[in-house]
């Protein structure tokens, strides 16, 4: 369930203090350098792939001498074991980089003040300054381009369900409960509810585990279509020459990947100065150059039109607590249970 890396340095710890000495990056915090080198590393939790998130922490240990101790899993596991971790009295963690953050009580988030979280818009930190936005995932149908050639793509989930073709060709996420949620929101519950009735007992769309996995199957052609999966995940197949594609159809629902820190990090110097890395401009132009896309409006996403080409269609940013969670995906697989 969890992958624990060790990233590669080649750098010694002398490597900040060169740094310091030839221009050092803007996120560096020169007050914290000296009790970051004396922590030495910093160990990372997080839901992002290894493909995306090795190369993004690399970039981090080349600035700071700083080994990255990388445990990967889904959220769900992560969360879990962080609760475990507090109730022993063990704590593992320093960073939480992951789309359910807060869903950890607020006494397992500490309180930062970072000077990079100037940059991120107001609608994707926290005003208790427990959270921070690192990359937003757009939610949004795609399409296998050999098997579905769009004209016209339907503008809203009413279109979507007008093209019968895709009948027994569509995949979906296995816990793709927050697409569900903005369906509701979209249509209101009495609409909402019949239209997703409709399409899950018309569509009959195949649950796939995980939505890495679901971009593959889509690119590689074993559904047509998708109703809902990050667009950056798309982007990342289609820009390697996968037959694959995405448009804006509404509702857009958008989850932020936050970071937090733990309150009782081991290594609370090292965990301040990743936060701060991550919503850098130099962290987001990681984050973008490595598959995600930023939350900075400075930092141009790769490929630069990866969110103006969802068009006018309507966005709708979702957060869970915990119960909501439990409630949603209780209601997503009674609509699965349909088909």
């Amino acid at each position: 369930m969890f992958r624990r890396l060790t990233l590669a340095l080649t750098l010694g710890l002398a490597a900040p203090v060169a740094m310091a000495q030839t221009g050092a990056p803007s996120w560096i915090l020169p007050d914290l350098l000296a009790a970051v080198k004396a922590e030495g590393s910093v160990n990372v939790y997080s839901s992002v792939n290894e493909q995306e998130g090795l190369p993004l922490w690399q970039e981090f240990e080349k600035a700071t001498g700083v080994k990255v101790n990388y445990t990967r899993a889904n959220d769900a596991a992560l969360t879990s074991k962080i609760q475990i971790e507090a109730r022993s009295g063990q704590q593992g963690w320093d960073v939480l980089v992951t789309t359910s953050v807060t869903r950890l009580p607020p006494a397992l988030r500490a309180q930062l003040d970072l000077p990079e979280a100037a940059a991120v818009p107001v609608e994707m930190r926290d005003p208790d300054r427990r959270w921070f936005g690192v990359y937003a995932n757009y939610n949004t149908p795609a399409y296998n381009t050999n098997l579905v050639k769009l004209d016209k793509p339907p503008k809203d989930f009413e279109e979507f369900l007008a093209h019968k073709e895709w009948i027994g060709k569509v995949g979906i996420d296995a816990l793709e409960f927050p697409w569900t949620r903005s369906v509701i929101e979209q249509y209101g519950e009495e609409k909402g509810d019949r239209l997703l009735k409709q399409f899950f007992s018309e569509f009959k769309p195949t649950p796939v585990d995980g939505h890495l996995a679901l971009a593959r199957a889509v690119a590689a052609g074993e559904y047509a279509v998708t109703i809902s999966n990050y667009v950056n995940l798309t982007n990342n197949l289609k820009m390697t020459g996968a037959p694959t594609d995405y448009w804006g159809q509404a509702p857009v629902a958008i989850l932020l990947g936050q970071v937090a820190t733990n309150p009782k990090a081991p290594h609370p110097n090292a965990a301040r100065l990743a936060a701060n890395y991550l919503l850098s401009r130099e962290g987001q132009t990681a984050v973008s150059k490595y598959g995600r896309l930023p939350v900075r409006k400075d930092v141009t996403p790769t490929p630069p039109d990866a969110i103006t080409k969802l068009g006018d269609a309507k966005l709708m940013p979702l957060d869970f607590s915990p119960e909501e969670e439990k409630l949603w995906q209780k209601r997503y697989q009674d609509y699965l249970r349909g088909r």
